[in-house]
C-alpha cells in the first residue's frame, strides 16, 4: 500500500491566466517504494485566521467577519477558501506539481474580504488532501489524514490582484441599486463609477455635519 506525504513548497501568481489564479507548488513523496501510476487528487484549502497576529488597522477591516477583538475567542474560526482537483502523473519516490487555484476579489466572499484586510505577513492555510491512488496492482484512497500547512505571503496575493485590478476592488450590487447608481451618474455627468461613489460619500458626510 502506498504511503503519501504532501508538502506545499511555494506559491506564485500566474500572470497569463484568464482570471486571477495562484499556482501552489506541491511536493508529493511516496515513502513505501511503490510506483505510482496516477493520483486523482483533491485538495481542500481552509484559512486558519487564529494562527496569526493582526494590526489594529487589519482588525478594523476584519470587524465585519469576526467582530471586535473582544469576540475573537469565539469568532476567529476557519474559513473555507477553495476545493480543487488535479491529476498527478506517474512517478516513483517523489514528484512536484503546480495546483492552479482561481481567486476572487469579491468582498462579499469571506476569503476575499479576509485577504483584502491584510497588510503584510502570511495567510495561514491548511491543505486537506483526498482522492484515488492508482499504483502497481492496487487502487486505493488517499488517507483522510493527509494534510499540510502553508503560509501564503500577503504580497503574493496583492501582486496577483494588482495585475488584474490595479488600485481597485469589487463590490456586488443588486440590479435596483445599480440602476439607481447609473441614473445618478448620468444626472451628474460623472465620468466614472469611482467618481460617482466619491460624490455620494462626500454628500453623505456633509449631511452628517
Amino acid at each position: 500500500m502506498s504511503d503519501l506525504v504532501f508538502d506545499c513548497i511555494e506559491a506564485r501568481a500566474e500572470p497569463y491566466a484568464a482570471g486571477p489564479t495562484l499556482l501552489f507548488r506541491l511536493r508529493i513523496t511516496e515513502t513505501s517504494g511503490q510506483r505510482i501510476q496516477a493520483i486523482a487528487l483533491r485538495c481542500q484549502m481552509r484559512i486558519q485566521p487564529q494562527r496569526r497576529q493582526y494590526s489594529d488597522e487589519e482588525a478594523a477591516r476584519l470587524a465585519d467577519l469576526f467582530g471586535g477583538r473582544e469576540r475573537w475567542a469565539d469568532t476567529l474560526k476557519p474559513l473555507q477558501f477553495t476545493h480543487q482537483s488535479i491529476m498527478v502523473p506517474r512517478f516513483t519516490g517523489a514528484t512536484e506539481i503546480e495546483l492552479p487555484v482561481p481567486c476572487t476579489y469579491d468582498l462579499e466572499v469571506a476569503s476575499g474580504q479576509y485577504f483584502h484586510a491584510l497588510e503584510d505577513g502570511g495567510i495561514p492555510l491548511l491543505m486537506l488532501f483526498s482522492g484515488t491512488v492508482f499504483a502497481d496492482g492496487a487502487v486505493t484512497m488517499v488517507p483522510w489524514d493527509r494534510e499540510c500547512d502553508y503560509s501564503l505571503p500577503v504580497p503574493i496575493w496583492r501582486e496577483l490582484m494588482d495585475g488584474f485590478f490595479p488600485g481597485s476592488g469589487w463590490l456586488r450590487l443588486t440590479c435596483g441599486n445599480l440602476d439607481a447608481l447609473r441614473a445618478f451618474k448620468h444626472a451628474r455627468a460623472l465620468p466614472t463609477w469611482d467618481d460617482t461613489i466619491a460624490v455620494l460619500l462626500k454628500e453623505a458626510a456633509a449631511d452628517e455635519l
